[in-house]
C-alpha cells in the first residue's frame, strides 16, 4: 500500500497559528462530566481535572479538548449554564498553571463557545458541525477562533433507531453533511484557514460502518482542509475485539491496542490531528506513523536515500 505525503496547512486559531503536516498533533480528551461514555466522573472535580490536564500535557498532548456535556445516547441533557459551570473554571486553572497550553472547548452551544474562548480557549470543537445551534457559525466568526466541524448523523438519542448504511453509502453521507457545515461556516464569515474537518467516527455510524469510513478516509482531502479523527475507545473497536473477550464487547480498559491501530491507520490516511484519551501511547504510535509518511515524502521527491544494511547476524 502506498501512502501519500500529508498536505501541510497553517491552522489559524484565536491568537496563534499551528503548522499542521510535518508531524501529527495529539489532542488529549479532558471530560469534566459525570457521565461521559469512557471516563465519566473521573475528572469532575476541579483538582482531579487539573491534575489530569497537566498529566496529559506532560505526556505530550499538543491540545486539550475540554468537554462539559456527554454526547452518549443515554446522557442527561444539561443547560449551557451548567456546561459553563463545569468547564470555565478548569480552562482558567489550566491556563494559570500552563499559560501556553492550547485549549479547545468541546461544545455545541454557542453561548458556551463564546464564554470559553473569552476565558482563553483557542478552538471550538462542535460535534454537530454547527447544526444544533444556529448561532454557532456566526459566534465563531466573531470570535475568530479555530473551528472543528464534525459530522454527525442525527442526534445521540436517534442513533439506536437509525437504519443501517451499506458500506458504499457511508462516505457520501459524511461528505454531504460536511459540505453543508462548511457552507454554513463560510457564509457566516469563518475563514477557511481556521477550519478543520472531523468525519465523526461513531456519531451515527454504527458498527462496521466506521470501518468503511476508515477505509475511505483519504477522500476527505477533496475539501482541501486539514482532517482530525477521534476513534479513541469507540464502541466499534470494542465490538471487533469481542472474540477475545468471550463474545462481549471489550471493556474500556481493554481498547488501547485497537485504538492505537486505528490511530496509525488514520495518520497514514492523512489525518493531521488525532483525538485520544491515552496520550503517551498515541504520541509514540504517531512518531512511527510520521516516520513512515516522512519516508514516503523522501521517496516521492525522487532523491536516492540509502538505508543501513542489517548486521550479518541479524535475522532477515
Amino acid at each position: 500500500m502506498a501512502f501519500a505525503p500529508r498536505t501541510p496547512f497553517d491552522w489559524h486559531l484565536r491568537t496563534r497559528v499551528l503548522s499542521l503536516g510535518p508531524h501529527t498533533f495529539i489532542m488529549g480528551v479532558l471530560n469534566v462530566t459525570p457521565d461521559s461514555f469512557s471516563d465519566g466522573g473521573l475528572h469532575s472535580t476541579s483538582d482531579a481535572a487539573l491534575s489530569r490536564a497537566l498529566t496529559l500535557l506532560d505526556e505530550g498532548a499538543d491540545i486539550l479538548d475540554i468537554g462539559g456535556e456527554s454526547t452518549r445516547p443515554n446522557a442527561t441533557p444539561i443547560t449551557p449554564e451548567e456546561e459553563q459551570f463545569r468547564t470555565l473554571p478548569i480552562i482558567e486553572a489550566i491556563l494559570k498553571a500552563r499559560p501556553k497550553a492550547i485549549l479547545s472547548i468541546d461544545t455545541f452551544h454557542a453561548s458556551t463557545a463564546k464564554a470559553a474562548v473569552e476565558a482563553g480557549a483557542e478552538i471550538v470543537n462542535d460535534v454537530s458541525g454547527h447544526s444544533w445551534d444556529p448561532a454557532m457559525s456566526s459566534t465563531c466568526a466573531t470570535l475568530e477562533c479555530g473551528v472543528i466541524l464534525m459530522h454527525t448523523r442525527g442526534r445521540p438519542q436517534d442513533w439506536p433507531k437509525l437504519p443501517p448504511l451499506p458500506p458504499v453509502a457511508v462516505l457520501p453521507v459524511v461528505l454531504t453533511g460536511l459540505r453543508d457545515s462548511l457552507l454554513a461556516a463560510r457564509t457566516a464569515g469563518i475563514a477557511s484557514d481556521s477550519i478543520i474537518l472531523d468525519p465523526g467516527f461513531g456519531f451515527g455510524k454504527i458498527g462496521d460502518e466506521n470501518y468503511a469510513l476508515h477505509a475511505l478516509l483519504p477522500q476527505l482531502h477533496q475539501f482541501g482542509l486539514p482532517v482530525l479523527t477521534g476513534t479513541s475507545r469507540k464502541g466499534f473497536l470494542a465490538k471487533t475485539l469481542a472474540p477475545f473477550h468471550r463474545g462481549q464487547p471489550a471493556p474500556m480498559d481493554a481498547r488501547l491496542n485497537a485504538t492505537t491501530a486505528s490511530n496509525v491507520a488514520a495518520i497514514l490516511a492523512g489525518a493531521h490531528i488525532i483525538r485520544v484519551h491515552d496520550v503517551r501511547p498515541a504520541v509514540e504510535a504517531a512518531a512511527v506513523a510520521d516516520a513512515i509518511l516522512n519516508a514516503t515524502g523522501v521517496l516521492a521527491s525522487g532523491s536516492n536515500p540509502t538505508f543501513a544494511s542489517a548486521p550479518s547476524n541479524t535475522p532477515q
